[in-house]
């Protein structure tokens, strides 16, 4: 009696989350998240909203400008600069991977819209700082990025040009090796000068932060967040080694629709590079 061919494994199921297809993460192999936010339900969880100062003094971050309804996030920035961001410390990491799913309507050019890791030892500067998505264009036309290292606050960055009203995929990669910076699953920036890496664990936090500018009213302004995912670093990528790819090279990279501007020089707009620990 002939014995029927054993059937061929399932494939995994492709994930099903708004935008997945272009994620980093399915593009680069991450695996399974270690911690997921879809903002489903009318509440937040296992975030610390702000509730204090505003970004280096100015205006108010408060929970009132947070709101959760129909899967997305929304921060919300008023005309007196009462803002609002949060922080995902629980489960933070040294390494790992972060994604989310952002778009921000063109704002008032007060207000910047910000994914960051930040130190959890709340020991800025030393402690680093990566903000691998920082609108600072009020039209959210170009991303910034910008790494924060030292004890003089240092900082290298990129830029990208990009109509952020729209959602796209921004995430990060953090290796011993260096930092990767990604957008929609295509890689648009990339250090691998280990001298600037942060030195200790981080954590998310998303941020709509008030940078006045005087000069007139300011235009009340959001940005909304649809899901946000964390993944672990594999213990083999752990090593420091040379062998292997952090995601240091060019391939994938979207001509026509991303300029990419990698490391640029070590300072900011003068005023703009200090913020506020994550929780005031």
């Amino acid at each position: 009696m002939d014995c029927p061919a054993p059937a061929a494994p399932a494939a995994p199921a492709a994930p099903s989350y708004p935008g997945a297809a272009t994620t980093a993460a399915v593009a680069h192999g991450w695996g399974e998240p270690t911690k997921v936010d879809d903002f489903d339900g009318d509440a937040l969880s296992g975030w610390s909203p702000y509730d204090g100062p505003g970004h280096a003094g100015k205006g108010a971050r408060s929970p009132s400008a947070i709101s959760v309804k129909d899967g997305l996030l929304t921060i919300d920035g008023d005309a007196d600069g009462t803002t609002g961001g949060m922080a995902w410390s629980d489960g933070s990491q040294k390494y790992g991977r972060w994604e989310g799913r952002v778009r921000a309507p063109a704002s008032d050019p007060s207000y910047n819209a910000l994914l960051l890791l930040w130190p959890t030892a709340e020991n800025f500067p030393v402690g680093g700082e990566i903000d691998f998505m920082e609108m600072t264009d009020h039209t959210r036309q170009k991303t910034n990025l910008f790494l924060h290292y030292g004890e003089d606050n240092s900082q290298v960055q990129g830029s990208v040009d990009i109509d952020a009203t729209q959602w796209h995929n921004w995430a990060v990669e953090w290796t011993p090796k260096g930092v990767t910076a990604f957008v929609d699953g295509k890689q648009w920036w990339h250090t691998d000068d280990t001298s600037v890496l942060p030195p200790g664990p981080m954590h998310l936090t998303i941020q709509l932060d008030w940078f006045p500018k005087g000069g007139g009213a300011v235009k009340p302004s959001e940005m909304q967040v649809d899901w946000v995912r964390q993944y672990a670093l594999p213990e083999s990528e752990k090593g420091g080694d040379d062998s292997g790819d952090a995601g240091g090279n060019d391939e994938g990279l979207l001509d026509g629709l991303l300029h990419r501007i990698t490391e640029g020089g070590p300072d900011r707009e003068p005023g703009s590079a200090t913020r506020g620990a994550s929780g005031t």
